[in-house]
C-alpha cells in the first residue's frame, strides 16, 4: 500500500539511513529539514521542504501544510533526533496521525515526570523536585544540602545544566531562560551511558559505556570521550538496572539512551542510581559505532517503532569494544577552520578507525548538540583498556586551529585536548 510518511530530519551526516528503512519508490516519503540537513536527505525523497529550524513548530507546520496539499495527511510522522520529538508529537496531534503524542512522550522528555516515574518503580534516583523559582531551590537545599544541580526539564545535550555550591549561587538563577526547571541533589559518582533496545518485556541488544570527562565539561570547552565497558562484574548489575528503568518507562518497545551514576557501595558491590533517559538512539558517534563495530542499526529500530513495526534486532554472541571522542572548537562557534594536525599514533591500533574533521576553510556553525563540533573520532579494539588508550592518545596528539567567523577575530592558538 502506498503511504505518505513524513520525516522531520536535521542531521548533516548519515546518522540515519532512511532509504534502507522504507522503500522510497513504493511510498511517498516526504521530508521537512534544515539547510544543513538537506544534503543527507535520500535522493529518492518524494518531496522536501526546508525550514530554518525543525524545532520551530510554526515553521514546520507551514511546511507540513504544503506537503499535505500535494500528498494528503501523512500516515506516520517520524523524528529520530531528540530535539525533534516534541515537534513530531505536536504535529501528530494537530493532524490526528497515529503514533506518540505529547502525553505519551512526557515521561521521556520531561525530566521531572521521568524521575517521578522511575522512582515510583523503586529505582534509585538522587533527590529531585520541580524548581519554578529560586525560593524553591533554596528550600530544597535546606532539606538536601549543597551542592545542587538545576537544569531545564526538557533540555538536551546538557544545555543549561547549572551547579550551585552555596546560597550565594542562587543569584545565578536570575538570568536563566524562562522555562520549566528541575533541581536535583548533586552526585559526584562516575557517569555511564547505556544504549540499546527494550523489546517491551526484556532487553534486546545493549551496550554500557563510561564517559571520559562529562557532557557538562564539554559545554565548557573540554573534550568528551566514551569507552564501552567490558567489566564482567559490573555488567550484570548494569543490565538489571537498565531493564528496571526501561520497563518502568514503557511496556512497549523503545530505543533508549540511559545515563546512570555508578559508584561503590560499602560492601564493594556496584551502587547505581538514575540520571536520565532519552527515547532515541544515543548522540555523538553512537549510531555509527553500532553500525560499524557491532553491525546493528539502532536508528532502523527507532524508525520501525515510529512507523508502527515491531523491531527485531539480533543480539551478538560476542561484542567488540568501541569508543568515541569529541573535540570542541578552540574558539566559540561559528568559526572557520584554519588548520589541524593529527600525528601518527605510536603503534598500530592506537588511533581512530574513523574521523570527521572539517576541511581547512570550512565554517563550523553554532547549532548545538554533538554533530557540529571541532572534530569527531571513532575507535574499536579488543578491550576497554585498548580503546581508552587510543582515545586518550588521540586527544593529546590532535591539534585544531580556528578563527571566529562572526565577528572576525584573530586565530586561536589551537588546542591539545588532554583527557
Amino acid at each position: 500500500m502506498n503511504r505518505h510518511i513524513l520525516v522531520i530530519h536535521r542531521w548533516r551526516d548519515r546518522h540515519a539511513l532512511y532509504e534502507c528503512y522504507i522503500d522510497h519508490g513504493s511510498h511517498q516519503v516526504t521530508y521537512v529539514t534544515t539547510g544543513l540537513g538537506l544534503g543527507s536527505v535520500p535522493a529518492g525523497a518524494t518531496a522536501v521542504r526546508v525550514v530554518p529550524a525543525t524545532d520551530d513548530l510554526t515553521e514546520v507546520m507551514q511546511a507540513v501544510d504544503g506537503l499535505i496539499t500535494r500528498f494528503g495527511r501523512p500516515d506516520r510522522v517520524i523524528a529520530l533526533n531528540e530535539g525533534d520529538l516534541d515537534t513530531a508529537a505536536l504535529v501528530r496531534e494537530r493532524l490526528g496521525c497515529a503514533g506518540q503524542d505529547t502525553a505519551q512522550l512526557a515521561r521521556f522528555r520531561d525530566k521531572l515526570v521521568m524521575a517521578e516515574t522511575v522512582a515510583a518503580a523503586g529505582v534509585a534516583v538522587p533527590g529531585f523536585a520541580d524548581a519554578p523559582d529560586a525560593a524553591t531551590v533554596h528550600a530544597f537545599a535546606e532539606a538536601h544540602g549543597w551542592p545542587l544541580i538545576v537544569k531545564p526539564r526538557k533540555g538536551t545535550a546538557s544545555r543549561g545544566v547549572l551547579r550551585l555550591d552555596s546560597e550565594a549561587d542562587l543569584a545565578l538563577l536570575r538570568d536563566r531562560p524562562v522555562e520549566p526547571q528541575l533541581v536535583q541533589e548533586f552526585c559526584g559518582e562516575a557517569v555511564f551511558h547505556i544504549d540499546g533496545l527494550w523489546t517491551g518485556d526484556r532487553l534486546g541488544p545493549w551496550r554500557a559505556s563510561r564517559y571520559v570527562n562529562t557532557c557538562v565539561d564539554f559545554t565548557r570547552g573540554e573534550a568528551l570521550g566514551s569507552v564501552e565497558v567490558d567489566d564482567a562484574e559490573l555488567l550484570p548489575a548494569l543490565g538489571a538496572f537498565t531493564a528496571a528503568v526501561a520497563g518502568a518507562l514503557s511496556d512497549e518497545p523503545w530505543v533508549f539512551h540511559l545515563e546512570v551514576f555508578v559508584g561503590t557501595a560499602p560492601d564493594g558491590s556496584p551502587r547505581l542510581s538514575f540520571l536520565e533517559a532519552g527515547y532515541r538512539v544515543g548522540g555523538a558517534e553512537i549510531p555509527f559505532l553500532w553500525r560499524e563495530v557491532h553491525g546493528i542499526d539502532l536508528m532502523h529500530a527507532a524508525f520501525d517503532i515510529q512507523i508502527g513495526r515491531r523491531p527485531d534486532l539480533p543480539v551478538p554472541a560476542g561484542w567488540r569494544t568501541g569508543g568515541w571522542l569529541l573535540v570542541p572548537t578552540p574558539v566559540s562557534a561559528p568559526c572557520r577552520v584554519v588548520g589541524w594536525d593529527l600525528p601518527e599514533p605510536p603503534a598500530h591500533g592506537e588511533g581512530p578507525y574513523a574521523h570527521v574533521i572539517p576541511e581547512e576553510g570550512k565554517v563550523i556553525p553554532r547549532v548545538g548538540g554533538y554533530e557540529y563540533v571541532g572534530a569527531r573520532f571513532r575507535f574499536q579494539g579488543d578491550s576497554s583498556g585498548d580503546v581508552e588508550k587510543a582515545l586518550v592518545g588521540t586527544a593529546s596528539r590532535f591539534r585544531l586551529e580556528c578563527v571566529a567567523h562572526e565577528p572576525v577575530g584573530a586565530a586561536g592558538p589551537g588546542r591539545t585536548c588532554a583527557l
